[in-house]
């Protein structure tokens, strides 16, 4: 048995769940979120707790009990606490401005690269540093990479954007001509 899917997942105080056949909602004090759930897999709830169970050992089963598992848990996660994604801007003059909901950054190039946030997402500016957050933890992970792709981590110098805690590896630059050699 999948040793994720038969996790239990404990529910927060504040947050309710409505299971139907086909999908799932969550509603806490953040937000509102649902998912259609496979019909081969079954959700119940019992107090605080939910759990996710498979009919059968077939591959399809297996693959779906802990994804519906882990997909069910993040959004309990999401309308109680929230998803925070961070992403730092690295390079001299380059710099994020917020502008309302919208981000502004002036990272090399020629003009301004305005950012507009998918529903849901709001983005914050703390020096050098964005902030990428909401309550789908599916969609805040996609505003974070589309903010990366604008500039990504350039891999001679390490200029641009990256994401908080990542690793650049920077690739050795020329190595110059060896001077008094014939």
């Amino acid at each position: 048995m999948s040793r994720i899917g038969r996790m239990p997942i404990t529910v927060p105080n504040g947050v309710t769940i409505s299971i139907t056949e086909d999908a799932v909602k969550v509603t806490g004090p953040k937000g509102e979120l649902s998912r259609p759930v496979n019909p081969d897999i079954a959700v119940t709830q019992q107090d605080n707790v939910l759990t996710v169970t498979r009919p059968s050992d077939n591959k399809e089963h297996r693959s779906l009990h802990g994804l519906t598992r882990s997909l069910i848990a993040n959004m309990v996660q999401g309308v109680s606490l929230g998803f925070d994604k961070y992403l730092e801007i690295v390079g001299v003059g380059y710099r994020a401005e917020q502008n309302g909901n919208n981000l502004t950054l002036r990272i090399g190039y020629s003009h301004p690269v305005e950012v507009v946030p998918l529903p849901g997402i709001s983005l914050a500016v703390e020096g050098s540093r964005i902030k990428v957050s909401g309550i789908d933890k599916e969609v805040v992970g996609e505003m974070a990479a589309r903010i990366r792709k604008i500039r990504r981590p350039d891999a001679y110098k390490g200029k641009g954007i990256r994401y908080a805690g990542e690793k650049v590896r920077l690739k050795p630059g020329k190595a110059g001509k060896v001077v008094g050699s014939k």
